[in-house]
């Protein structure tokens, strides 16, 4: 077989388009999301414009019982070169004293331990076989705390830090690690937010470019085809009309 990519939250955003570039560049691909037809799509696609092979696994992250499945998977899928943790979201834009809890819950049940359940079962392969590459995809909000973004920023922290942690964990095994923290990106992440609201969605991104899915893409590419000697530990990557959580520039037409 070829390399191959394990790229969760693969249905849509970065996590599609990851699987594209992965997939243009000769890696076999296990696609984990949580809607079905979508993976097939994808999946159907790639093969045909690329002739890579796929595994579909759907999962729901936040189930370990679910995640478990990937055991399931024929011991030649095991041999993962790289692991894009990319299943994440945020819902809500609430104060501290008003927050739902479901979303919380949600939140933190996604972007930490459904990272963690997944990282357990795969870097377990890795370490086996004394190689691979860890991408974790967390977020400007990781770096900075912002208004009524209190639990998404307190779990993208959380990833940062587990980032940190892996790197040094994972270093005796010759796994590389690597965080990459966006800015803005429009996909389907404020739509998510405010509760499939696409009209406060799109507004979000109103007045200035963001970065699209293929930027972030793109950038986990780079870090992924480095030399076997380098390890990029993490990047923030920016809109250019953004310098930080709280200094955008937008235009006025």
């Amino acid at each position: 077989m070829s390399k191959i990519a394990l790229i969760t939250g693969a249905t849509a955003g970065i996590g599609e388009a990851c699987a594209r570039i992965f997939a243009k560049h000769h890696y076999d691909l296990i696609l984990v999301g949580r809607r079905t037809k979508r993976l097939k799509s994808l999946a159907k696609n790639l093969s045909a414009e690329f002739g890579i092979k796929t595994q579909l696994l759907t999962i729901d992250v936040r189930n370990n019982e679910e995640v478990q499945n990937l055991e399931s998977l024929p011991k030649e899928w095991k041999k993962i070169k790289v692991l894009v943790n990319n299943a994440g979201l945020s819902q809500g834009l609430d104060p501290i004293q008003s927050g739902n809890i479901d979303d919380w819950d949600n939140m933190i049940d996604t972007n930490i331990k459904g990272l963690l359940y997944v990282t357990k079962v795969v870097s377990g392969w890795m370490v086996s076989q004394k190689s691979g590459h860890i991408i974790n995809i967390g977020s400007i909000a990781g770096k900075e705390t912002y208004a009524n973004g209190n639990v998404y920023c307190a779990t993208k922290h959380a990833v940062d830090s587990l980032n940190k942690a892996m790197r040094i964990d994972l270093l005796p095994h010759g796994i590389k690690v690597t965080a990459i923290h966006p800015g803005a990106v429009e996909t389907e992440f404020s739509e998510v937010r405010f509760k499939g609201d696409k009209d406060r969605a799109k507004k979000v991104y109103d007045g200035f470019v963001p970065l699209n899915a293929a930027d972030i893409a793109e950038t986990i590419w780079f870090v992924v085809s480095r030399p076997a000697h380098v390890n990029i530990n993490e990047m923030v990557v920016m809109p250019t009309a953004q310098a930080n959580t709280s200094h955008l520039l937008k235009t006025t037409e």
